[in-house]
């Protein structure tokens, strides 16, 4: 085979757990688990995020350069040697970066990461420019929590305000007093906006209508986003008529073995159903989400799995370059995990998040970090090897 310079040569993986800070994903008591997908033989809701292993790849080509990524959290190993053995040997070049030769699969972010990460390098510019360029220097970033008791939330919500964060998103369902929560934040954190994300657990629109209502009269809900099951669109399209409180839909691409696509954005358009969204893909589908909710005069934010330092730089990038993404993003990873796995964190400036500098995706990996938190040994495909 011929020798390229820019011939996929390795893929280093380390699996990793990166907990979370205590007692920053619910208030202390409850136990909510927050991992929506079924995992091995476990059904979906039954596991904590940060229990859960993140995989890390170092692409590297045979000219030296490297290229990193970062999967969603609970990796198949089977298909991510597959699609490994399939990269390797293949020039970088060569490869159409919005149309990678990986099948349709929650893995194919993560080697897209890396894949376009060595591309930018190689051509030595940041990895916003291969999306078209920075529309703003900075991305809008707010603060995050799960569940939480009346008589915390304020307090907490308190404390990312003093630091100059004016939103805050939270996790609920109809066993949380949500009406509570924003008077508590109201009363100690004045001026700060709440995103509430039920997850599609208000689980009717009679419920809805109640919640919303009561929230108007507090006044200071932001939106709220996937308040009913997703299939039910007439009834999204009819709280938007109740309420004046934007209601979003959710369109998470990783979610693959839950059916979700681009064209879910399209589908609510089409319905009336949405004031806006939360988007989150890979490279190549987050620019055409975007192109969507700009071609519809619609706001977005990034939405995220509270992901490590890689991953999150990727979103600023992809923020940074997406016309519609204004609304605060969910890039707060180093807020609640211990560690992101970076030398240097994201530059945060409350309420915002600067752009990574320098070529490709711009942040240092920290491998002795890496090795702190490696729960197996390094998986290392080498060609011939």
């Amino acid at each position: 085979m011929r020798e390229t310079a820019t011939r996929i040569v390795r893929l280093t993986f380390d699996e990793v757990v990166v907990p979370a800070h205590p007692g920053v994903i619910n208030s202390t008591g409850l136990d909510r688990p927050l991992h929506m997908l079924p995992s091995g033989g476990k059904a979906g809701w039954s596991l904590q995020f940060d229990e859960l292993p993140k995989l890390l790849v170092r692409l590297e080509l045979a000219d030296g350069t490297v290229g990193w990524g970062e999967f969603y959290r609970d990796h198949d190993w089977s298909r991510v040697r597959a699609v490994s053995a399939n990269l390797l040997g293949e020039d970088l070049l060569a490869l159409r970066l919005q149309d990678l030769p990986i099948p349709l699969c929650r893995e194919y972010d993560g080697f897209e990461t890396a894949l376009w990460d060595a591309y930018a390098k190689h051509l030595g510019v940041p990895l916003h420019r291969l999306l078209g360029g920075a529309v703003q220097e900075r991305v809008k970033v707010g603060a995050w929590s799960s569940h939480r008791t009346v008589e915390e939330v304020g307090g907490y919500a308190g404390g990312f305000h003093e630091q100059g964060f004016d939103c805050i998103k939270f996790k609920c369902d109809l066993e949380d007093d949500v009406l509570g929560w924003c008077e508590a934040i109201r009363r100690d954190a004045p001026g700060m906006k709440v995103i509430f994300d039920p997850n599609q657990r208000w689980e009717s629109s009679g419920d809805a209508r109640a919640i919303l209502r009561a929230l108007e009269a507090v006044g200071n809900v932001l939106l709220v986003e996937d308040p009913l099951p997703r299939w039910q669109l007439h009834d999204y399209a009819r709280l938007r008529q109740f309420t004046s409180i934007p209601i979003v839909r959710h369109v998470s691409l990783p979610y693959v073995s839950m059916g979700q696509r681009a064209h879910d954005a399209i589908d609510a358009l089409m319905h009336h159903a949405v004031d806006g969204f939360n988007f989150n893909a890979g490279l190549a589908k987050f620019k055409q989400l975007d192109a969507i909710a700009e071609a519809a005069g619609l706001r977005c934010w990034h939405g995220s799995e509270v992901d490590l330092g890689i991953l999150e730089a990727v979103y600023v990038h992809q923020a940074a370059a997406a016309r519609s993404c204004v609304w605060p993003s969910d890039i707060f990873g180093r807020m609640i995990r211990s560690h992101d796995l970076l030398e240097e964190p994201l530059r945060v400036e409350p309420p915002y998040v600067r752009t990574p500098e320098g070529a490709g995706i711009g942040v240092t990996p920290d491998l002795a970090a890496i090795a702190a938190h490696r729960v197996s040994e390094q998986v290392v495909l080498e060609e011939g090897g």
